[in-house]
């Protein structure tokens, strides 16, 4: 287990306590992996949702179909409806998604992988997005790609809760 994972299960713990859900789609359950990689996650990590489709986001996640289709279902505000989906889904106190392009495509315009990623969290029985952000990959293989999104996203959520401990 690495100093990031144990740190993260210890930040998790903390007081207050928080719990944690997952929604994929570009980096595929890798999120999901990394977290199920820390012994004990079960204390802190309610599960998580892999939802590639449309249809699959609207109606696990509640996501917005309209705009979701308008954008192929990559943008920030797809990341952010996706996270506080899976709040809601999992009762979870935080929530952490991921949309993107594994690998480009050029017939969407899209010549490198990237990712939105975007954490949201309750607050008084609201799910409200908290943070999003966007990750590029350039020259990155799909595999490669899915799996440097997972890392950095699970590092934007331990800079996420130091920063809300420290306060």
């Amino acid at each position: 287990m690495s100093a990031a994972t144990v740190t993260l299960k210890a930040l998790m713990l903390g007081r207050p306590r928080l719990t944690l859900a997952v929604a994929e789609s570009m980096t595929c359950g890798r999120v999901q992996a990394k977290i199920g990689e820390i012994s004990g996650a079960s204390d802190f990590f309610l599960g998580g949702l892999t939802a590639y489709s449309l249809a699959e986001k609207v109606r696990h996640l509640g996501v917005e179909r309209a705009m979701a289709r308008r954008v192929n279902c990559v943008s920030a505000q797809v990341a952010g409806q996706m996270a506080c989906g899976v709040c809601r889904l999992f009762g979870s106190d935080l929530g952490l998604a991921t949309t993107g392009y594994a690998e480009p495509v050029p017939a969407e315009g899209i010549e490198e992988p990237f990712a939105w990623w975007a954490l949201a969290y309750r607050k008084r029985g609201k799910f409200l997005p908290l943070q999003t952000g966007r990750i590029v990959c350039p020259g990155a293989r799909r595999i490669a790609a899915q799996t440097d999104v997972a890392e950095a996203v699970v590092a934007e959520l331990l800079l996420y809760l130091r920063g809300l401990r420290a306060r």
